[in-house]
């Protein structure tokens, strides 16, 4: 479903993760971070892949050690999808992972050290044809700014922010992006609207530290989805204390929603009340686990009743409205003669589903 009013997004340079474009109105990408043990190779190849499987474009990796670093070579090598270094306190990790495949190095302007060694880290960037993240974050900025702003603050992030735009810029490096989170919403909305005033960097947005999967997912669509709305934004993470997999999908629900960027079925389903005629909420539960392996952007109306059913039914790809005993069955706006027996409904629509994505791909 198209937007009426499309976002105009903010005009930005492009710059390369592996293959994936960011920035210049580039399709925003989605990106996780794993939270295995680096140094257990397979545990965090496997995650990676779990994550490619659901849609990530990019992964982050975090290496806080050389051990770290020699696992990430192997990690690199066996995996295909884009890998970000996550690098802190020591540069010498930054040169290392950059030697061994990483596609972008994020370095936090709160610990990476002085002007030298940002310069030893933007010279192997630049010699291995790699981009940067300015990883600003309300946690740990430098200590001048936390004696200067006393508490984090919006403008203490972007001052972290463009004084390392500013080294960057005297190295004469512009491969590189932005992002200054805050786990308070308001602080990340308010320092992102700053800094996009004043860059035309591309900007990695989230509101880091989240929390669980329930109010973390709150504060992230709200913050992510305020600054997309204003076309503020050129890849997200969405950081939860839940299974990275999560991420992802919260990510692509908030694109989703604002009509930026689909992926999967995008259930509209009713909060359901006694004039259902059939159990909702089980099944679109069920369904949601069933369909997960389906990536092709498609709206699937459930309605319980015919108060919203057939109105919601007839602009969804596939919609249901419930009824007595059988509910009725709608494909691209056009209801069929033939209704499904609400003792089926799982298996039938399941199964109706699944051949519309086969028509729809058989055609692209």
């Amino acid at each position: 479903m198209n937007s009426e009013q499309p976002i105009i997004r903010r005009k930005s340079k492009r710059i390369y993760v592996g293959k994936v474009p960011i920035g210049d109105q580039a399709p925003i990408s989605v990106q996780s971070m794993t939270n295995t043990c680096t140094t257990d190779i397979n545990k965090t190849i496997s995650q990676i892949e779990s994550l490619e499987k659901v849609g990530a474009d990019i992964v982050r990796v975090s290496i806080p050690n050389i051990d770290s670093a020699e696992s990430f070579k192997l990690i690199k090598q066996k995996t295909n999808i884009p890998l970000i270094a996550d690098i802190h306190f020591d540069y010498r990790i930054a040169l290392k992972v950059a030697e061994y495949g990483a596609d972008c190095l994020r370095i936090n302007p709160g610990n990476i050290g002085n002007e030298n060694r940002i310069r030893m880290v933007v010279d192997c960037a630049r010699y291995n044809n790699i981009p940067i993240r300015i990883g600003v974050n309300s946690g740990s900025l430098e200590k001048d700014l936390r004696k200067k702003y006393v508490k984090p603050t919006a403008e203490a992030l972007v001052e972290s922010a463009m004084r390392h735009v500013d080294y960057l810029d005297r190295f004469n490096f512009d491969q590189f992006k932005v992002s200054v989170k805050a786990s308070n919403v308001s602080i990340a909305i308010k320092s992102y609207r700053l800094l996009s005033k004043k860059i035309d960097q591309p900007l990695h947005i989230g509101i880091t530290e989240a929390g669980s999967i329930r109010n973390g997912t709150v504060k992230s669509a709200i913050g992510i989805g305020i600054l997309l709305s204003e076309g503020i934004g050129d890849t997200v993470r969405v950081s939860l204390a839940a299974n990275p997999i999560e991420e992802i999908k919260v990510g692509f629900d908030i694109l989703n929603s604002l009509n930026i960027r689909s992926r999967g079925i995008n259930f509209i389903a009713c909060p359901t009340c006694s004039r259902q005629e059939f159990d909702v909420i089980g099944t679109v539960k069920e369904l949601e686990k069933r369909l997960d392996d389906i990536s092709t952007p498609i709206d699937v109306s459930i309605i319980g009743c015919i108060v919203n059913g057939p109105g919601e039914a007839v602009i969804a790809t596939i919609g249901l409205t419930g009824g007595n005993k059988k509910s009725t069955f709608y494909e691209d706006g056009l209801r069929h003669k033939d209704k499904i027996d609400n003792d089926d409904l799982i298996n039938q629509l399941e199964k109706r589903i699944r051949n519309k994505i086969l028509k729809i791909n058989k055609n692209v």
